[in-house]
């Protein structure tokens, strides 16, 4: 009987044995596509903090990118050099590219990885295109700060100084196979669990924040999705160069247009909003700036409702970029990882749609009261006393004195004809203080 309990305590331990050792590694991976702005280094920001918050084993960012902005580009290194979670750049899928602004992402992380079919390099700056399409080369003194950028990226990781120096001076590119033979990159995979497979037990080629060189593990491993958010997803369409240019025209157009036909308001209204999703594809903004820029024109438009009604027009054009801006601000989590928690910003998102009706509702019944003041006569000043109706409280023989809307004025009756105290006359001119009345035959109130 006891032989038999121990078997069964054994076989208990057996069976649990192998859920306390499939604890498992996480590792996140994410993807970040089209030009580096400050769009760009945000998502980074946030990708970094959910894996640190949870204690992944590493943070895969599959890259395609042609580059982008240079300060942009420097504030996601400092991210990735100040994580404490090393950082894998996966140039991925096939045929992505990570050039110019991207090479130095890469250059700067725990880890370089690409897809076949994949290139890198590319780096050298520029100021822009002419008008006619060449290239405007960045001067000298501009050339050589990334040029050290890149040597210090490259030494500080132990990868290859002098293809990274021709990257930004020469402008080199490199596949896969050439950018391995070159100890440009680690490794070459073909998806995420190749790369985790070729990758376990190698070092990060820099240290990693607060827990110097780490041996990447990757033999249990849980690998989970961080989506795009509702604000990665409108930024990626308004941060298309060519899409932001159509916008900032547009929009100008619009502006110019309504202008020189005042009284419509549609083309300044679909024209100021045009102009400024335009000037947030350029970039240069963060997602809070750039919620906060449509907040305080949604603000405006409220108000110019208020003071030039439009029967509704500018309301519903706060209300849209009241909601834009508020997702903005709060929508920057993705794919059950938020800023928040996910009931949180559920809850926010409820909030920022209800509060952008009701400022529209309070604008509309503000619209309609201003509109009726508008309308309605005023009832003070002389030039607005005519065809008032009074009541004479001294007999006009043919001067006396008349009430009206509680003022008492002096008047006379217009036809000379005698008007008796309690009868009611109709103003009909105004002479200086004095009004010109006729009998008001009609009984109503006055």
């Amino acid at each position: 009987m006891r032989r038999g309990a121990v078997v069964l305590a054994a076989f208990l331990v057996l069976l649990l044995l192998p859920s306390v050792s499939a604890q498992k590694n996480v590792v996140y991976v994410a993807k970040i596509t089209g030009t580096i702005t400050q769009y760009t280094a945000d998502q980074f920001a946030r990708y970094i903090k959910t894996a640190e918050d949870h204690n992944a084993e590493a943070l895969i960012i599959e890259l395609n990118t042609p580059g982008g902005q240079g300060d942009a580009m420097m504030r996601i290194v400092s991210l990735i050099q100040n994580s404490t979670v090393p950082v894998i750049i996966y140039v991925y899928p096939k045929g992505a590219i990570a050039a110019s602004a991207g090479t130095y992402i890469a250059m700067a992380s725990h880890l370089i990885a690409m897809a076949p079919g994949t290139s890198i390099g590319a780096c050298e700056p520029i100021l822009g295109y002419a008008p006619n399409g060449s290239i405007i080369r960045a001067p000298a003194k501009i050339r050589n700060f990334f040029t050290a950028y890149m040597r210090s990226l490259a030494e500080e990781s132990g990868r290859n100084v002098t293809a990274a120096v021709k990257f930004v001076t020469e402008d080199l590119s490199l596949t896969p196979e050439e950018a391995l033979k070159a100890h440009v990159i680690e490794v070459i995979a073909s998806n995420v669990p190749d790369l985790l497979k070729k990758a376990n037990g190698m070092k990060t080629k820099i240290p990693v924040a607060d827990r110097g060189y780490v041996t990447f593990n990757f033999t249990n491993v849980e690998t989970r999705e961080i989506g795009p958010s509702i604000s990665d997803i409108i930024i990626s369409y308004l941060s298309n160069p060519a899409i932001a240019y159509i916008l900032l025209n547009v929009g100008i157009l619009g502006l110019i247009f309504g202008f020189l036909t005042p009284g419509w308001h549609v083309p300044e209204t679909i024209g100021a909003i045009l102009l400024v999703l335009g000037i947030i594809g350029l970039g240069y903004f963060g997602y809070n700036t750039a919620g906060l820029l449509l907040i305080i024109l949604a603000m405006v438009f409220f108000i110019a409702e208020a003071l030039t009604p439009t029967f509704g027009l500018f309301t519903i054009a706060g209300v849209v970029t009241f909601v834009l801006g508020g997702l903005m601000l709060f929508g920057k989590g993705g794919g059950g990882v938020y800023l928040v928690s996910h009931t949180t910003f559920a809850l926010l998102r409820v909030a920022i749609i209800v509060m952008g009706i009701l400022l529209g509702v309070f604008f509309l019944f503000g619209m309609a009261a201003v509109v009726r003041a508008h309308r309605r006569k005023p009832k003070a000043g002389k030039e607005e006393m005519v065809g008032e109706v009074g009541r004479v409280i001294e007999d006009l023989d043919p001067e006396g004195l008349i009430k009206v809307h509680g003022e008492i004025w002096r008047a006379v009756s217009k036809d000379g004809r005698t008007i008796r105290v309690g009868e009611r006359v109709k103003v009909v001119e105004v002479r200086g203080l004095t009004l010109i009345v006729e009998k008001f035959e009609d009984g109503g109130e006055e």
